[in-house]
């Protein structure tokens, strides 16, 4: 009988095997350096201090627009020319289709025209045709998925990648990582819209699990920071030579309990509150505006205050980019107040009535404040983007007028430092219902933002709980094709 192995074949098959268990040791090591926490150094006197990025970045700023709601792509960006075609016949294959609310209905168009914009003919339609205008300069995602259609889920999915409560959110990650070029400012500020904060509320710019510091500060034009101004009876003179006092107490203090991380970031957190009084009042007063800039973003519009009150916040937005803010969070829509679809983007039974008030609102404002970014040359350094938690049905529901929600294919946008313009990347399916070429995950979304910031999304982390955490969870991939 033969045996199975000779020596020679024993001899020669093990070289082979401990081999390669040497090469998949080496690839082993190599892949754990590549994938070993990148975690930022943070001087506790100084948790805002500007750090280092993990690669040269695009961008040194953010400004997200967040449209709370579920803006519809449908009526807004995602031009669909077969949905057009056959408008008022069922959806193919969605018989008996049961969505969030419902039932849905026969396919329908929208109610405001698409048209060419720019040089690029991008087709945007007539509900934001100032924004339209800029189409040449933005960079859509056309083929976004989620993982809810329920808002407040999906709203914490956008801003911090989970769907749950308690999750940093996308500010909180950078400005830890990051800190700030501005020591007389938060590094991150949160600007609900006039009608109140979303659905998710602070969560939409909490710190989670990462030290509280990095939670965004919230105010608006409407609604500042209180407490900043001198008491009455108190002088400028007096106020600054007690705040010089302070702070001597507070280092001598500092100096008898030495490496107390705790005590120092308290003491910087007095420091800035400090600064602030000072700092807060100059950003937030738009008295220095012009007559033509108030004009120009609506700020002025007696006729629709609502859009005046937006407009300031926009205007608002930008000083703070101006100063190097890191990470500034504009929402258009709040939680819903007054019946739906009357406060945010939730369009489920008259959607023509309903984004006739919201599209003004959005529309003139932002456009300016596009435009002055750009002008100023403030989209050099920084990257914006526009998103809302998820999309809307090429339907109209079932005995109503209005869509209902729709994550499986919506669109977002970005503009400035680090991605392409004119671009278009993916696309939803011929009604818009959805994402079939490049399909494009919210994980995705942020990988690409983190990378624009200079950062790599897959070794920022945050130890918590036993776990490795990141904002992509355990996902998400650079939308390479977009990077200029």
């Amino acid at each position: 009988m033969k045996p199975a192995f000779d020596r020679r074949q024993f001899l020669s098959q093990t070289a082979s095997g401990l081999g390669s268990i040497a090469l998949a040791s080496l690839l082993q090591q190599n892949l754990a350096a590549d994938a070993a926490p990148i975690r930022p150094k943070i001087d506790p006197a100084r948790p805002f201090a500007a750090r280092a990025t993990h690669h040269p970045p695009a961008a040194k700023n953010v400004l997200v627009i967040f449209c709370s709601g579920a803006c519809s792509q449908i009526d807004t960006f995602d031009y669909k020319p077969e949905l057009v075609k056959r408008h008022g016949q069922p959806m193919p294959g969605a018989d008996n289709l049961v969505t969030f609310q419902g039932q849905q209905g026969m396919l329908t168009k929208s109610p405001w025209e698409f048209k060419p914009r720019g040089e690029s003919g991008k087709m945007v339609a007539d509900l934001v045709p100032q924004l339209g205008e800029l189409a040449d300069d933005m960079c859509f995602i056309h083929s976004l998925t989620g993982k809810t259609n329920t808002h407040g889920p999906g709203e914490n999915f956008m801003s911090t990648g989970y769907t749950l409560d308690g999750f940093p959110s996308m500010g909180a990650w950078t400005t830890w990582a990051l800190g700030t070029e501005n020591e007389n400012l938060p590094a991150y500020v949160a600007i609900p819209d006039p009608r109140g904060t979303p659905q998710s509320s602070v969560n939409n710019w909490g710190p989670g699990f990462l030290p509280a510091a990095f939670q965004g500060t919230q105010w608006s034009a409407n609604k500042p920071l209180g407490n900043l101004a001198i008491p009455a009876g108190t002088s400028e003179k007096t106020d600054r030579a007690t705040r010089r006092f302070l702070k001597r107490l507070n280092e001598r203090h500092l100096e008898q309990f030495p490496g107390d991380a705790e005590l120092a970031a308290r003491i910087s957190s007095y420091e800035l509150a400090a600064k602030m009084q000072l700092s807060v009042p100059e950003v937030t007063d738009l008295s220095s505006e012009s007559k033509t800039t108030l004009r120009e973003y609506g700020a002025d519009d007696s006729e629709n205050t609502l859009k005046a009150q937006f407009a300031k916040n926009c205007i608002l937005a930008r000083r703070l980019i101006e100063k190097g803010v890191r990470f500034v969070q504009l929402f258009n829509g709040a939680y819903q107040t007054g019946g739906e679809g009357v406060s945010n983007w939730d369009g489920h039974k008259k959607i023509h009535e309903q984004y006739s008030k919201h599209g003004p609102v959005l529309d003139q404002p932002c456009a300016a404040l596009l435009r002055d970014l750009k002008r100023r040359g403030l989209l050099e350094d920084t990257l914006v983007v526009w998103t809302t938690e998820f999309g809307r049905m090429p339907t109209f529901q079932k005995g109503a007028s209005g869509r209902d929600h729709n994550p499986d294919g919506f669109t977002a946008w970005m503009m400035g430092a680090g991605v392409k313009a004119p671009y278009s990347y993916g696309a939803t399916d011929e009604f818009g219902y959805k994402a079939v070429e490049n399909v494009t995950t919210v994980y995705d979304f942020h990988a690409t933002i983190l990378h624009l910031l200079g950062l790599d999304h897959r070794r920022l982390t945050f130890y918590h709980n036993g776990f490795e955490r990141r904002l992509t969870d355990v996902h998400g991939s650079v939308i390479r094709p977009i990077l200029a």
